[in-house]
């Protein structure tokens, strides 16, 4: 038997302000699959791999400032993020990200370029590896396949 010790890689997954109510909020907008089918299926695609996923959501900016800060002592080596509205308006959330310089992939469930021109500017874009607009749930999952083979 090896007896080298697994690598195990921490990914952060950070889903913004009214992602809880994914599946019953604007569907037409956001899909059908709620928050939570979309944790169950990116754990499924680490399952077994070595990797290792924390979830977190909050509507409070600052409670999202708290656990990016937290990335900084806890093992996290990559951010997947959807800022959702905060995309647009936080500049104190654009600078906790950028103060743990954690390699990080920003995703959208809707392609926010084509929609209101207030949701056309991205706080966070410039800092991020990539970013995922439009392909709704699936997003998250490239996202992770990505973070997982970098």
């Amino acid at each position: 038997m090896d007896s080298e010790k697994i690598k195990v890689n921490n990914i952060l997954i950070i889903h913004g302000p009214n992602l809880n109510l994914l599946g019953v909020r604007e569907p037409d907008v956001y899909g059908g699959a709620t928050l939570q089918d979309i944790n169950r299926n990116l754990s499924k695609l680490t399952e077994n791999t070595g990797f290792k996923l924390d979830f977190f959501q909050s509507n409070a900016e600052s409670a999202l400032i708290e656990r990016i800060q937290q990335t900084m002592n806890d093992g996290t080596n990559f951010i997947i993020i959807n800022p959702a509205a905060y995309t647009h308006t936080s500049i104190a959330l654009r600078d906790a990200i950028a103060a743990v310089k954690l390699p990080f992939i920003e995703v959208h469930l809707s392609n926010i370029y084509s929609r209101e021109s207030f949701r056309q500017h991205s706080y966070f874009s410039d800092l991020a590896i990539g970013v995922i607009s439009g392909l709704g749930a699936k997003g998250y999952e490239l996202a992770l396949k990505y973070a997982m083979t970098s």
